[in-house]
């Protein structure tokens, strides 16, 4: 995607980092304005609609981007009947004879244009070794390619999954504090880690105990940084469970999506968000009508600034962010992808430490620690992912146990040995 075939797999793995970095700081932004909109309009659901609706922009490609037109009205060629010339004076000795029988020919030829098979083929056989290797390789790609109808079918599958993954998660920061909606969305991580588990997607998303050491010392971090939060409440709210339920969303989501999809190359990552706004808009409406009569989010059209600040954080925290941090999942992992969310909540301390003058506890700044380095030995296991620190050290401790287990067990052999040799001895002298 974007030109980026050629990259290594190291520079892959930093520019995905440096993507989801970015992604961080869209997103500590985009939350800053959420804060602000539901002051006054409290819609999580409405917001939501409208913000997955918007990501139906990405479809206007179709208009201004030649190659998705060019997938909807590419058709094989057709075979084109040209007349044969020949001039009627000409023949062959076997003329001369009029006994003989003659052969005639159809005025009319068959002219088939080469398949593209066969024509690639022929421009490869005239390339450097190194050079046929790589038009090989951009040529398989093309070929493994998801088709419009095959992204739009992604986009159905994975649509609602998407939207109540975004609901659950708005719905949560509406009904509790933003410390405990941040807890519980970092365990992600951690059903990222067990889903990649039970379906792995890539060898990037391999399990190992380095991996769960890391996600759990994440999660940790996360638990501090909270905690030295003042707003922090000690009971555990409804809104809760609705965070909980937006980081299982989320992990499934991701993860199946990897599963089906484990190259940026094979998909269009603003077709299928085109197709996810779109189907999103069409299937996800009756849910204004359910939530109005039952009054659990009374239908209230937004005032003028309110739309300007809905478009405004839809455009850059759903619309652009979500395509970006798809992108920088497929770059670097699944499990890198959803570790980077707990970024954004030292991230947003600190700036409400710069903009609001908030003073926090060293706590915070010891929670601060834990986040960001699982979140870089992660990455750093990702691009080393046969090796598993963790359970070599444990291995190595076992062995050193046992070992040391085993020469005790040796030195109480050697005396008892010793002690029956004394025993045996001494009755055969008397």
């Amino acid at each position: 995607m974007l030109g980026l075939s050629g990259l290594s797999r190291v520079q892959r793995l930093i520019l995905g980092i440096i993507v989801l970095l970015i992604v961080d700081v869209i997103w500590v932004a985009s939350s800053e304005l959420t804060e602000y909109i539901f002051e006054d309009f409290k819609r999580p659901f409405f917001t939501t609609y409208i913000k997955t609706a918007m990501m139906s922009m990405y479809l206007f490609g179709f208009i201004i981007w030649k190659p998705w037109r060019q997938q909807c009205t590419h058709v094989p060629s057709e075979p084109i009947y040209v007349p044969v010339k020949y001039d009627k004076n000409s023949g062959t000795d076997s003329d001369d004879s009029s006994g003989r029988r003659s052969i005639s020919f159809n005025s009319l030829s068959e002219v088939r244009q080469l398949p593209d098979t066969h024509a690639e083929d022929a421009v490869l056989s005239r390339l450097s070794y190194s050079a046929s290797l790589k038009a090989e390789e951009d040529r398989l790609k093309a070929l493994s390619k998801l088709s419009v109808k095959q992204v739009a079918k992604l986009g159905f599958l994975f649509s609602v999954l998407w939207f109540f993954a975004n609901f659950s998660y708005q719905q949560a920061l509406l009904d509790t504090e933003a410390a405990i909606v941040n807890v519980l969305s970092s365990t992600s991580g951690l059903f990222t880690l067990v889903c990649s588990a039970v379906y792995p997607s890539s060898s990037l998303d391999r399990f190992s105990l380095s991996k769960l050491v890391a996600v759990f010392i994440s999660i940790g971090g996360v638990v501090i940084v909270s905690i030295s939060d003042k707003s922090f409440e000690d009971n555990i709210p409804v809104g809760a469970l609705w965070a909980l339920l937006s980081s299982i969303l989320y992990a499934l989501y991701l993860v199946s999506l990897r599963r089906k999809v484990d190259h940026e190359d094979k998909l269009d990552i603003p077709m299928f968000f085109g197709f996810v706004g779109i189907i999103c808009s069409v299937i996800i409406w009756p849910g204004f009508l359910i939530l109005h009569y039952s009054k659990t989010e009374i239908f209230i059209w937004p005032t003028r600034s309110q739309w300007l600040y809905i478009t405004v954080n839809g455009l850059i925290g759903t619309v652009f962010s979500e395509f970006l941090w798809l992108w920088g999942c497929f770059l670097t992992s699944s499990l890198i992808g959803t570790l980077a969310l707990g970024l954004t909540i030292p991230l947003t301390m600190i700036a409400d430490a710069i903009m609001k003058e908030v003073h926090y506890s060293w706590i915070f700044y010891a929670g601060t620690v834990p986040i960001f380095l699982s979140f870089f030995a992660i990455s750093f296991l990702t691009h080393y992912e046969n090796w598993d620190p963790v359970l070599i050290g444990l291995k190595k401790l076992l062995h050193c146990v046992c070992k040391k287990r085993s020469k005790i067990r040796l030195r109480e052999l050697d005396r008892e040995q010793t002690e029956s040799l004394i025993v045996a001895s001494g009755a055969s002298s008397s």
